[in-house]
């Protein structure tokens, strides 16, 4: 099984607003950049995205380190989730989970491939995770100009 790392993070300019998501795979010496936008989006819509887009591009199963600087994916994928299932896609204040249909996604894109969570802080000089942020941040100026 190959070995990959994925680098992902969202931004929005406005939350809600204009927002891009970004991702970095890298496997041994070789790495592909992706990134998108979305006109209309929040801040964790765009986190999410990243993580999907990134494992989406995978075309066989993979052991995959994913780092990333949302402890809101993190926590929705490894804890919250099951919860909300067992509720019906109820959160614990008896609402309805936002961002379910990504979670769905989110659910079926990590379901083929051996996932290892990194979280690392946003904005301390970790290598990737700054050049995954500048190019979200790329991605969310061409959304807010109408580029996207």
């Amino acid at each position: 099984m190959k070995q990959i790392e994925l680098f992902t993070d969202g931004s929005c300019k406005g939350n809600p607003g204009p927002g891009g998501w970004a991702a970095l795979l890298r496997m041994g010496r070789h790495e592909k950049e992706l990134s998108g936008s979305d006109p209309e989006t929040t801040n964790n819509r765009m986190e999410m995205t990243a993580v999907i887009r990134g494992l989406s591009a995978l075309i066989e199963p993979c052991q995959v380190d994913i780092y990333t600087d949302s402890k809101y994916v993190i926590d929705g994928i490894t804890k919250w989730v099951h919860g909300w299932k067992k509720r019906g896609w109820i959160n614990a204040s008896k609402k309805p989970v936002k961002n379910a249909e990504l979670w769905h996604d989110l659910i079926e894109a990590v379901a083929r491939h051996q996932i290892e969570w990194h979280w690392v802080k946003g904005h301390s000089g970790h290598p990737e995770n700054e050049r995954v942020d500048a190019l979200a941040n790329q991605a969310a100026d061409r959304a807010l100009v109408g580029e996207g």
